[in-house]
């Protein structure tokens, strides 16, 4: 099997043992991303936007390393702490894309890292 790391310093670092991405053939596979501020290595949290803006941000940094782009999305996972923030992430996430939105699901969880309320993970292809 081709599979290849995907890292970049413009995205949190793993905080366990995983890579922020990996690449096998024509496929991408992100870890999910949650609102860690890759330059200050510190949450963002003031509201679940806030976060799911950082989670973006932190999505599409992982995307350019392996030249990649929210167009080459074919499959989203969201994790939700509760799902009394799925409109607010719904309309965050869906401002990132242009149309031709991905497959998806969003599911509510007992918790998520660190004790954030949002975590989005993944598949690309070219």
């Amino acid at each position: 099997m081709n599979k290849e790391i995907i890292f970049t310093d413009k995205a949190p670092q793993a905080i366990g043992p995983y890579s922020q991405a990996v690449k096998s053939g024509s496929l991408i596979f992100l870890s999910g991303q949650i609102p860690i501020n890759p330059q200050t290595g510190e949450l963002e949290t003031a509201n679940v936007a806030v976060e799911t803006h950082r989670v973006m941000k932190n999505i599409l940094a992982v995307l350019e390393a392996a030249g990649y782009t929210l167009d080459d999305v074919v499959k989203t996972t969201i994790f939700l702490t509760s799902m009394s923030h799925f409109q607010t992430v719904n309309e965050v996430y869906a401002s990132y894309f242009s149309g031709n939105f991905p497959a998806r699901e969003t599911v509510a969880v007992a918790g998520l890292p660190r004790n954030v309320n949002v975590e989005i993970s993944m598949i690309a292809s070219k």
